[in-house]
């Protein structure tokens, strides 16, 4: 029987602790068997939900989301998505912890366009730091830039989520030298968000240092989206494990795996 090593290394964000470093969101699936399933396999602890586009009790009388992902048994996690302003991303989060019953841990992202859905800075700055005034946990989606991720820490924000692509591209970590300059720098946990398509996308960013991974797409619209939760599952807790154990150095040249000295004829 293989051996396994155990390792304690719960992530710890807001506050709070978990087992899981992939983070989930609940859009796009065919349905809300396949949401639940989805997520399960995932193993996901924290769950994201788009307010302006999800039900969790704000519409009386439509199926909510919270009969089936229930708060006491996954950390819901309220995000501002398709929110252009400051102005509507706070509002948004005030109404989510009314809904939740003084919840205050958020995920605070302010878009700049329909097209790119790039992180719009200006505004995510301004409503980030009437949000934290406010006394809400903010977990920031922003640019790959190293210095507006330490503005955001600076200002109080309890995680960063720098994009590794733009939303729902798939196309993976596009510019990994700007996410590692800011792990470099970053005293609170940085998490890719958004852009990861592939297992191999969600492990690169783990193996890199980061503290989690969030998506959607890339579960929600693979060909078996409770396979690829799964799979997600794996591939970041694998990449974790790489990054913990620390790997090889580079060489220039190659390294023989056995010693040369003794070697018969040599």
């Amino acid at each position: 029987m293989a051996l396994e090593v155990k390792t304690n290394d719960p992530l710890e964000v807001g506050g709070r602790t978990f087992n899981s470093r992939l983070m989930i969101g609940t859009g796009k699936y065919k349905d809300m068997e396949e949401t639940d399933l989805a997520i399960r396999a995932s193993g996901a602890e924290i769950v994201t939900v788009a307010l302006r586009r999800t039900n969790i009790g704000q519409n009386p009388g439509e199926p909510n989301l919270l009969d089936v992902i229930s708060p006491d048994e996954f950390c819901i996690l309220p995000n501002t998505a398709f929110c252009y302003t400051a102005e509507e991303a706070v509002r948004t989060c005030r109404l989510a912890r009314e809904l939740l019953d003084g919840h205050d841990l958020v995920k605070l992202e302010v878009l700049g366009d329909h097209k790119t859905l790039y992180p719009n800075v200006t505004e995510t700055l301004a409503a980030a730091e009437t949000l934290v005034n406010d006394g809400f946990k903010v977990m920031v989606y922003t640019s790959d830039d190293p210095l507006v991720a330490k503005r955001l820490e600076e200002m109080g924000c309890v995680a960063v989520m720098p994009l590794g692509a733009p939303i729902g591209s798939g196309l993976g970590i596009r510019n990994p030298h700007n996410i590692q300059l800011i792990l470099e720098n970053a005293n609170v946990p940085i998490i890719v968000d958004a852009g990861v398509g592939t297992p191999s996308d969600a492990a690169l960013a783990m193996e890199m240092g980061c503290e989690g991974v969030l998506m959607n797409s890339a579960v929600a619209h693979a060909g078996n989206p409770i396979l690829m939760a799964q799979a997600m599952r794996k591939a970041v807790e694998c990449g974790r494990e790489g990054y913990l154990a620390g790997r090889m150095p580079r060489k220039a040249y190659a390294s023989a795996s056995s010693p040369i000295d003794g070697v018969i004829g040599g």
